[in-house]
């Protein structure tokens, strides 16, 4: 008797490493129960479309792709923040077969299961004890929360993913275990807001090995730093209780990197955002943290052209990113998005002023990256390989998380592996990356 054949299912996931979690988990939902994944529209069944719903070129990204998946397949589901609120995605598309908001995994596989009944077989309903990875097998995200309590007058993202919702700490390191059993060298810490876990839990212990662990930001580090992993942690607001993690970064417990979205520096445009911490306090706290830990690594991203921003508040900004010596920093032009109250504040900045000003900042922050590269030229530096090539294989050092930091590029006397370790030796330095050579392994 001939077995019939799994349904094949064509994958979109967009945005951010919380849509890519999401994304994960639906992945292996559908694995377990049989479905295969298909590379290319036309040859799957079914597609699913994880979408952004952030800002409005996201939104742009995420009907491009339904488009494209209607005309190359026909058979379109879609999720993820743009499916909170499908009025647009039903206007442009309306012979799609299912649109649902983030994390509404259940949602998502009935649609599946309407449209293409599973097709039970106990030789494909094989999945690994650490899921479906969509990043390289080396590293991971491990999403720590949903949603956000904070009201920045720019987000619309507690509307779209509602508020803080934190998964109990011994929930968390159960994943973070399995998925380093399974070869994940490096564990990025992520949720909408990382350094409030656990408010919402009022900070509760859970049972884990012989003993509790309270669902606190500091706890849950110290734990993961017991797993053998590098441990980043990103998304994470300047919060005073932060400062207790620093420690942990100088004992080599976790990675010394902070992701930290400051935003902006003027206090009149924090405001005006409804930004939480205290930001006035910003720099004081940056300098104890390098005294703590030199090898600290700070990156952020910053907004111009915020409604209101005057040139006084640009400079202000400069300024500030001078004295803050920032390592890494991503810029975005304001855009105002639906639904945001920022929306409605007077004096929006010209786009053209909004371009000067970004470039501006981008120019004064390269000279400030370059400049503190340079420093690391004859260092060593632990690299982690992330692609392997005939002469030089791409890494990144502690200080550069996947996607959005520089790279180290190295040279090798013995072939490298992918997710290898090694220690470098560095040669040299341009404005983003490093190169030099593997001095040990």
């Amino acid at each position: 008797m001939q077995e019939a054949a799994a349904p094949r299912i064509s994958f979109v996931s967009l945005g951010c490493p919380k849509a890519l979690v999401d994304s994960e988990r639906i992945i292996t939902r559908l694995r377990a129960e049989g479905y295969e994944l298909a590379r290319k529209h036309d040859g799957a069944d079914v597609v699913i479309v994880n979408t952004c719903g952030f800002l409005d070129s996201a939104k742009q990204e995420s009907l491009t792709a339904i488009g494209e998946a209607m005309a190359e397949n026909g058979k379109v589901i879609v999720t993820g923040c743009m499916g909170a609120e499908p009025e647009q995605i039903e206007q442009a598309y309306p012979g799609v077969l299912s649109i649902t908001g983030p994390q509404q995994y259940e949602s998502v596989l009935e649609a599946v299961h309407r449209a293409l009944p599973p097709v039970h077989n106990p030789h494909l309903d094989l999945v690994p004890p650490q899921g479906i990875k969509l990043t390289p097998r080396h590293y991971a995200y491990l999403k720590i929360s949903e949603g956000c309590n904070n009201r920045c007058s720019f987000c619309i993202i507690p509307k779209l993913r509602g508020d803080l919702v934190s998964r109990p700490a011994n929930d968390v390191l159960r994943e973070a275990e399995r998925l380093v059993g399974a070869g994940v060298r490096e564990l990025l810490v992520i949720s909408q807001d990382t350094s409030a876990y656990g408010v919402d839990l009022r900070y509760a212990a859970s049972p884990w090995k012989d003993r509790e662990v309270r669902a606190k930001f500091v706890d849950l580090a110290k734990e993961l730093g017991e797993l053998g992993a590098w441990v980043r942690l990103q998304y994470v607001y300047p919060y005073p209780h932060v400062d207790e993690v620093v420690p942990l970064m100088a004992e080599g417990k976790v990675l010394p990197y902070l992701d930290i979205p400051f935003q902006h520096a003027s206090p009149e445009i924090l405001k005006a955002m409804r930004r939480p911490a205290a930001q006035d306090k910003t720099l004081t706290r940056i300098g104890a943290w390098r005294a703590q830990c030199p090898e600290l690594t700070l990156r952020s991203t910053f907004i111009v052209g915020f409604p209101g921003e005057t040139e006084a508040d640009f400079s202000y900004l400069l300024d500030w990113l001078d004295e803050a010596e920032l390592d890494r920093v991503g810029c975005f032009k304001y855009e105002p998005v639906r639904g945001a109250t920022s929306n409605a504040l007077p004096n929006p900045v010209p786009d053209e002023v909004k371009q000067e000003r970004w470039n501006a900042l981008m120019a004064r922050q390269q000279k400030i990256s370059a400049r503190k590269l340079k420093r690391k030229v004859g260092t060593r530096q632990q690299v982690i390989i992330d692609e392997v090539g005939p002469t030089v294989a791409k890494g990144r050092s502690k200080a550069d998380a996947p996607e959005i930091d520089g790279s180290v590029y190295l040279s090798s006397r013995r072939p490298l592996r992918v997710g290898e370790i090694v220690t470098a030796k560095i040669d040299r330095s341009d404005e983003y990356d490093l190169h030099g050579s593997v001095a040990g392994f």
